[in-house]
């Protein structure tokens, strides 16, 4: 899995970071998410799926991505 963000549609909502921490934080900024794995464990696979579908901005993409070394 490869997650990409677009922090031109998020909305500082925080659902991302509520659903999958080790991957998502906010900016303390602006509170724009931030994007901390862009290829996270299988483990986190499933909240990385939710963070994306409840994300009310859809500023997280899910691609299928080649692992490294696979």
């Amino acid at each position: 899995m490869h997650v990409t963000v677009d922090q031109n549609r998020c909305c500082s909502s925080g659902q991302c970071v509520l659903t999958a921490p080790a991957v998502f934080d906010q900016s303390e900024e602006d509170g724009l998410v931030l994007l901390l794995q862009d290829r996270p464990a299988e483990a986190l696979h499933s909240e990385v799926r939710t963070a994306a579908a409840i994300c009310p901005g859809g500023a997280i993409s899910l691609s299928a991505g080649q692992e490294v070394g696979a």
